[in-house]
């Protein structure tokens, strides 16, 4: 700059020499000074450290791993690998899709060519042992094709959680895990306005209810996150909100929370909670969910889900909670079962309270991979006493998200409502039962129809063969959120009766239904839920099944 603005006016030539004296010195020096610190500390080695790792390495015969993905994720792994003695793993090589990696080195280890190259390596003799799957973003359809070339190759494979689910942000070894179906499922990354669910939580007491179920638990991990004031934990289940409590006390190092034992009927104690503990936002996730039990036992769904319902929500009312969030599910819609039908009449519920100072809300979703009572436990334990894994028809599907996917959208759907909103989660595209089931066994080091037998059982009572997250004439509009909609305004309505009524009405026609819960009348609870709920089908042959 100086020669071409300046001719060198006023700058003698020594400069270059000058700055060629002072970089080495201060560069130079302060490697001397970090070398003569630990001499001083009498732990010369340390610098050293990396390299003896390595030759430890070698000399321990470790085992010969392949990294999958070359980016940062990748490089954090290796890097650990390496820095961690005992760690009983050497690094052979990377693969990466990416063509500008190719032949590329990170800390020395080579980019050895793309994915499908896994098997040409193994074919020209190269030892691997084991393959670490270090894409957090990968799609299903990635994961999968990964899966499949480790199991040709007969290598055994790890894999990093996607981002949604390493919160701090940090790759490590320890976060290595076996691939599962969530993985195959591969759903992107949500984007989350954290600003916004901040403000809702942060400083607040937070009433969670069935905190120690699969949602409410994944719920209360993620709230204290946002640094509530305080969390309330409220459940039935004494094992559940005891592992729960445990988690937050000595896993999310989270002391601020109280921990109720009683069932969500309870007026006197929900009223009493509300008083002593103020709670400003409530997440409302207890219910009874599984519907070939329910189709048993109606009394119990309308005792827990409509009853239970109304008292943490007439609580909510009474005490001016800011928000109230109901957890609903795909199976409101055009119910054909008694699970269903109490999930749609909690809804309408939600839909006819009309607090000024609490927002009320729903969010509708399909079911959670992973979760108490889904699927994929049972098909894992059928596939372990060898099978057959049991599907109840060839075309049965259903919509599925991680537990994760789904607590950051019901906390982000809460920060979007206004009042009275039934809010549909973007659950992508259904899933055949049948192929999740075949994927599993794949996934399990087996043959679907050679190791393992998948039987069609038939439909059970009350089931349908695919759900829906909007009901025909309910119409849903987008909000500013790419996987969240809700519906319009005009089809929140109660109409039972033939018309648009009043919080009055339901509330009275509740209370029947509660008389003949009481009386176990299973014919008479199935009549009047027919009533207020007029899409509700019990019939595995009408045409919304």
């Amino acid at each position: 700059l100086a020669a071409f603005w300046f001719r060198f006016a006023g700058f003698p030539r020594s400069v270059f020499v000058m700055d060629f004296v002072f970089t080495f010195v201060f560069c130079g020096g302060l490697r001397v000074c970090i070398r003569t610190l630990y001499l001083l500390r009498g732990d010369i080695r340390q610098p050293l450290r990396l390299f003896d790792a390595v030759r430890a390495k070698k000399a321990s015969n470790p085992d010969k791993t392949l990294i999958v993905g070359a980016g940062d994720a990748g490089e954090k792994l290796l890097r650990e690998i390496i820095e961690s003695p005992h760690l009983r793993y050497q690094v052979v090589g990377f693969l990466d899709d990416n063509i500008a990696k190719r032949n590329r080195s990170i800390h020395g280890v080579r980019v050895l060519g793309g994915i499908s190259q896994l098997h040409e390596l193994v074919e020209e003799g190269l030892r691997i042992d084991q393959v670490f799957i270090a894409i957090p973003s990968a799609t299903g359809p990635q994961v999968r094709r990964i899966v499949e070339l480790c199991e040709r190759c007969a290598v055994a494979y790890k894999i990093l959680p996607g981002l949604t689910s390493i919160l701090s942000g940090k790759v490590s070894v320890q976060q290595l895990r076996e691939v599962r179906y969530e993985d195959l499922l591969g759903r992107a990354q949500v984007r989350l306005e954290t600003d916004a669910i901040s403000s809702m939580l942060r400083g607040k007491s937070i009433l969670v209810t069935g905190a120690g179920g699969s949602i409410g638990s994944e719920l209360c991990r993620q709230i204290v996150r946002y640094q509530p004031e305080r969390l309330i934990l409220f459940d039935s289940s004494e094992a559940n909100l005891y592992a729960i409590e445990m988690e937050l006390r000595h896993e999310l190092n989270f002391p601020s929370h109280r921990a109720l034992l009683a069932t969500v009927q309870d007026r006197e104690l929900v009223a009493k909670l509300f008083a002593e503990h103020r709670p400003r936002v409530v997440f409302h996730a207890a219910a009874y969910k599984h519907v070939p039990l329910l189709e048993d036992n109606p009394w119990q769904a309308v005792e827990n889900n409509v009853q239970g319902s109304r008292v943490v929500m007439e609580a909510a009312l009474a005490y001016e909670a800011e928000r109230f969030v109901l957890v609903s599910t795909d199976k409101a819609v055009r119910p054909t079962n008694i699970m269903g039908a109490s999930k749609r009449v909690a809804e309408l519920l939600l839909q006819n309270m009309d607090g000024e100072r609490t927002i009320f809300s729903a969010v509708r979703f399909g079911n959670v991979v992973g979760s108490s009572g889904s699927v994929i436990p049972l098909f894992r334990r059928q596939i372990e006493r060898g099978g057959p894994v049991t599907v109840t028809h060839p075309e049965v599907t259903r919509f599925f998200m991680s537990i994760e996917e789904a607590c950051q959208l019901i906390l982000q759907a809460g920060t979007l409502a206004k009042g009275e909103e039934i809010f549909v989660l973007d659950m992508g595209t259904p899933i055949k039962i049948a192929d999740m089931a075949n994927d599993l066994i794949r996934l399990c080091g087996k043959e679907p129809g050679e190791d393992v037998e998948v039987q069609f059982i038939g439909l059970r009572p009350g089931e349908k063969l695919y759900e829906e997250l909007i009901a025909s004439g309910e119409d849903v509009i987008p909000t500013h959120h790419e996987k969240i909609m809700k519906l319009r305004p005009h089809s929140q309505s109660f109409d039972g009766y033939g018309g648009t009524v009043g919080r009055g009405l339901l509330n009275d026609t509740i209370e029947e239904l509660r008389k003949r819960a009481a009386a176990h009348d299973v014919a008479g609870i199935r009549a009047l839920f027919r009533e207020i709920v007029p899409e509700y089908a019990p019939d595995n042959d009408n045409e919304g099944k």
